[in-house]
């Protein structure tokens, strides 16, 4: 047993340095692939002095969390009151910005702000991982995607060839997004445009460029200018007909099974409609029209696009989803995550610093005082494990 145990290092010795060499030798060829799209040896040769693979980068590709968040939650961190002060707060701050932006690209400042505060908290969470370092290694070490991140490592050095962003100004997310939008490389190099007029496109260090180029993306996404999103409706007990982003159908068909706007009134709006039900059929109900679809297409998800599809319309002065959603366990708000959090630490948890961010700390405190309280163990932030804390339950 002692001789395997002495033996583990050498082992993982070994592969860190067949990992090493691999990764060499991979970055050899890449240079080449690089060359032959304009890439010049000097800026190949200067973005990746120094690189060497991050193994974490691995780790969080092969180890997606498995809690799956439900999508009350999702959307109750991402829309609650103080996601929309913030947003309004930037409708004011930015009002010239937002409004040459859509003047240019007909979208509309709301959703803009919309996907700015979704995408990065209005540019305070942007992604604290070496984008060159990160796709380097995905393109040298995840043979399941290595095609995807050789394609954006290779976007990413023909931005720094370009000058528009600074490389040492290059963090983002371990998959390669960036920028007060979030961004691909790939996405950026095909959408990304000027919009504060020095020549450039930085939607790193521009929050002009960034917003004119995500109106750019909605636009190029088939966005219709004054034509609204969707809205939330009622859908007749017993209704078992199709659901979902599509297929879409004119009003008259949605109408002809009953379906109301939420306040009553007539179905109204521009083309066919989906009927959007994301938490099945006891939840909230949406007829979404082309636009949602431009928001979708942004992330690929509708939890995704309803968020930025519902902050808009908050940002507007609209209300939220009036519906309820099917439990009895309601979601916390980023400040009442970061009260259960200051909760959990005056009773000895670590969890980190205290930002309303749930990561794997929390959970697994959460998951302890659910225990303690008779709970199902799911290591879920809701309101019944802030109430018992609160309560001085445990």
């Amino acid at each position: 047993m002692r001789a395997i145990t002495l033996a583990l290092p050498l082992i993982l010795l070994a592969s860190a340095a067949s990992a090493q060499g691999g990764f060499q030798s991979c970055l050899n060829g890449l240079r080449s692939a690089a060359a032959a799209k304009g890439v010049s040896g000097a800026t190949f040769d200067r973005a990746m002095a120094g690189v060497e693979p991050d193994m974490k980068i691995i780790e969080a590709m092969n180890n997606q969390p498995e809690f799956k968040t439900p999508i009350w939650d999702y959307l109750g961190t991402l829309v609650d009151e103080e996601k929309v002060a913030e947003g309004r707060s930037m409708l004011r701050q930015y009002a010239s910005v937002f409004a040459a932006a859509e003047r240019r690209f007909g979208v509309d400042r709301h959703t803009i702000a919309a996907v700015w505060g979704v995408e990065s908290d209005f540019g305070k969470a942007r992604g604290k991982w070496p984008l060159v370092q990160s796709l380097a290694t995905g393109a040298c070490l995840a043979p399941r995607r290595n095609a995807f991140f050789k394609g954006e490592l290779i976007a990413t050095l023909q931005i720094i060839q370009r000058g528009d962003v600074r490389p040492e100004r290059l963090f983002g997310s371990w998959a390669g997004a960036f920028g007060h939008t979030q961004f691909i490389p790939s996405t950026y190099l095909r959408l990304g445009v000027d919009g504060d007029g020095d020549g450039r496109r930085d939607l790193v260090d521009s929050i002009p460029d960034a917003l004119h180029s995500t109106a750019n993306f909605m636009d190029k996404a088939g966005w219709v200018t004054g034509a609204a999103w969707g809205y939330e409706v009622r859908v007749p007990d017993g209704y078992r007909g199709a659901a979902g982003r599509n297929p879409k159908r004119p009003l008259s068909h949605w109408a002809a099974q009953g379906i109301v706007k939420y306040d009553g009134s007539r179905l109204d709006g521009h083309g066919n409609a989906g009927l959007l039900m994301p938490a099945g059929r006891n939840g909230p109900a949406f007829l979404v029209f082309k636009n949602y679809d431009a928001a979708y297409s942004y992330n690929g998800a509708d939890s995704y696009a309803l968020a930025i599809s519902l902050l808009s319309d908050r940002l507007r002065g609209r209300p939220g989803v009036q519906g309820n959603w099917p439990t009895d366990d309601l979601p916390l708000s980023r400040e009442q995550r970061r009260e259960l959090q200051r909760l959990l630490i005056a009773r000895g948890y670590n969890v980190g610093e205290p930002d309303g961010a749930v990561g794997s700390l929390t959970r697994a405190a959460i998951k302890e005082i659910e225990a303690k309280i008779g709970m199902p163990q799911t290591g879920r932030p809701g309101e019944k494990v802030l109430r018992a804390l609160k309560g001085g339950r445990v």
